[in-house]
């Protein structure tokens, strides 16, 4: 009776397990263009600084993480300093996956930042999911030339969780403009906006000036 129980119970965490990997996969029309584990390095990447980022492994695991707040990047307009783009890919439409831990609380602004339709280093969208939303923080952001400026005005908090894995995704259509990104939820919109400043352009991960690490990113676009 007791193996029969076990053999049930096993069944169904693999039955939650399965549904979960597929409800992370999303419904897109969208060709997967880009697929990272970090298992065999983190060469596809380009980082503002190089010495801020560390390829590691925690408990078995190859991961890609921010190993410090401060940063030598100094952008010409105030912008996120920690910020590693994947090298020789640029699309328009997109869908994002990945996932995230916060290695260090830092209160209200502890974030990690997304940074996608990259122009140059004065010229693209990111957004900033801060734990205390505010006009700098925890908003979908845009740099043209000029400071970060907020697009939307959230007022949802990110639910930081200290040693905890978070799922992410952003859907972008330059199209209609819209840009939403989901935290963990991912039938609900964290935030979302519509916006048509900038197409085609590069993808990135990172933080203004937090600590992360960063795992299983994948990219579906064109």
């Amino acid at each position: 009776m007791k193996n029969q129980l076990f053999t049930i119970l096993s069944l169904a965490f693999l039955a939650t397990l399965e549904n979960s990997l597929h409800a992370a996969e999303p419904k897109t029309d969208l060709p997967l263009v880009f697929s990272e584990d970090f298992e065999k390095g983190r060469e596809r990447w380009e980082a503002t600084d190089e010495k801020s980022w560390t390829h590691r492994e925690v408990e078995g695991n190859k991961v890609f993480g921010i190993n410090r707040r401060s940063s030598n990047y100094r952008p010409k307009v105030r912008s996120p300093h920690h910020i590693a783009l994947v090298k020789d890919l640029e699309v328009t439409d997109f869908v994002l996956t990945f996932r995230v831990m916060s290695t260090k609380d830092t209160g209200g602004h502890r974030d990690c930042c997304i940074f996608f339709n990259w122009q140059d280093p004065q010229n693209f969208y990111y957004i900033h999911c801060g734990a205390s939303p505010d006009p700098r923080s925890g908003q979908v952001m845009i740099v043209k030339n000029a400071p970060r400026a907020p697009l939307t005005k959230n007022t949802n908090k990110t639910p930081w969780k200290n040693g905890t894995w978070h799922q992410v995704k952003v859907v972008r259509d330059t199209k209609s403009g819209k840009i939403e990104i989901f935290f963990d939820d991912m039938t609900k919109p964290h935030m979302s906006v519509v916006d048509k400043t900038f197409g085609k352009g590069r993808i990135g991960i990172g933080s203004f000036d937090d600590m992360n690490d960063f795992d299983d990113i994948k990219i579906w676009g064109k």
